[in-house]
């Protein structure tokens, strides 16, 4: 269980001469030196604002801002790089469709989600909904937690216009087939839009391969710097929406009268954008494809099966779902202790984990759950971090 794991903590300033053990990573990754190297370089050396100075250090910003856009582009295998817009994050994302697609649904459309979406994957359609007087449907799930797909013509129907479906259940850990949805979605002519929060850090995205729309995901979650998402889109679509937000790069011509727009992607990021953030992103996507996503998977793979085997040792554990196919991610309640009580115990022997809804408090209120603690690994985690969470588990069991 050696393939990153331990190897590997040694470039994540973090864990220096430090005991903590971080398994608390769908909620948001630690940065490597690699990462935080090239943030600290834009602004040692490259600090301007991108595509507006003609001067050496602004000509540099924009080639390394671009420069990272091309390689999102090729990590998720994007036809082109004006395919990827930058964003604050899948949030804003996600805002940005039901903001300009979501605006041109009427009264007889539907816009169909699940039951275990993210509330960022959920509000934005909440919100649209409200506004066009659309409707809001979900797809159920099964009892092992995966999406029940039985009696597609009860959710899939011609006056379903959007479907917005999370890749990975940030709770359960579910994996979703987002490639039989796609086929799904284009059966009946809906756009398909894909939160890929916990999809891309985890597994090779091929959006080309998935058949989807759009897709969406965060950087912070993937060893990058906060404040820097992206939203993937199907090129011909992008070129037919409407902006987001006015104003900065976004446009191409202004009068005191009327405004038009500039082409795909910067149609789409009005003033400055993050740049220094996007190259953090970039610099996060060359560490991770150093070992290629195929590596990262099976580690983490391998890792999870090594904790669920190790957790369901344990007396009064309670896991929610069993999927097929699972990612790093287990949540779990202990009988008779309450979840932030036991994340407060955990964090004296220095394991960090998260409890609460998870921001998915649809899904909990399915499992009958106010808050549920969660485990989730990234690539620095190894054997030993489960060990240590386990025996810790083991302790607290004892002193209640």
């Amino acid at each position: 269980m050696k393939i990153l794991g331990e190897s590997i903590k040694k470039d994540f300033p973090i864990f220096n001469d430090s005991k903590l053990i971080y398994l608390d990573n769908a909620s948001t990754t630690q940065k490597p030196k690699q990462v935080l190297d090239a943030i600290l370089s834009m602004y040692n050396e490259t600090n301007a604002n991108v595509h507006r100075a003609l001067y050496d250090i602004g000509s540099a910003a924009t080639e390394r801002f671009e420069d990272s856009r091309k390689k999102i582009a090729a990590f998720i295998n994007a036809s082109t790089e004006k395919e990827i817009i930058f964003t604050s994050g899948t949030t804003e994302s996600v805002n940005l469709i039901s903001h300009t697609l979501g605006n041109s649904l009427g009264p007889d459309d539907e816009v169909l989600v699940s039951e275990m979406e993210h509330h960022a994957n959920l509000v934005p359609w909440q919100m649209a909904c409200e506004r066009t007087g659309s409707t809001l449907k979900f797809i159920p799930l099964t009892e092992e937690g995966e999406l029940d797909l039985n009696e597609p013509e009860k959710y899939f129907t011609p006056s379903t216009k959007i479907i917005s479906i999370t890749h990975v259940s940030n709770v359960l850990g579910t994996v979703n087939p987002i490639k039989k949805i796609a086929k799904m979605a284009k059966d009946i002519g809906a756009i398909f839009i894909v939160d890929g929060a916990q999809g891309v850090p985890h597994q090779i995205v091929d959006v080309e391969n998935l058949g989807c729309d759009f897709y969406a995901f965060s950087g912070h979650k993937m060893l990058g710097p906060t404040g820097i998402g992206v939203l993937w889109g199907k090129m011909d679509i992008l070129q037919s929406m409407s902006p987001f937000m006015g104003g900065g790069e976004m446009i191409n011509s202004v009068s005191m009268q009327t405004s038009t727009w500039n082409d795909v992607p910067y149609k789409f990021e009005a003033g400055t954008p993050n740049y220094v953030q996007a190259v953090g992103l970039g610099a996060a996507v060359d560490y991770l494809s150093s070992f290629g996503m195929e590596k990262v998977k099976d580690h983490e793979n391998e890792l999870t099966q090594y904790a669920l085997d190790r957790i369901t040792q344990l007396k009064g554990i309670k896991i929610f779902g069993s999927p097929m196919h699972r990612s790093s991610v287990i949540s779990f309640n202990m009988e008779g202790i309450h979840a932030h009580d036991l994340a407060q115990f955990l964090n004296e022997d220095n394991i960090a984990i998260r409890v609460g809804h998870h921001c998915a408090q649809p899904l909990l209120t399915s499992l009958n759950q106010n808050s549920v603690a969660r485990l989730s690994v990234y690539v620095y985690n190894d054997s030993s971090d489960i060990d240590k969470f386990c025996r810790s588990l083991s302790n607290i069991r004892k002193y209640f």
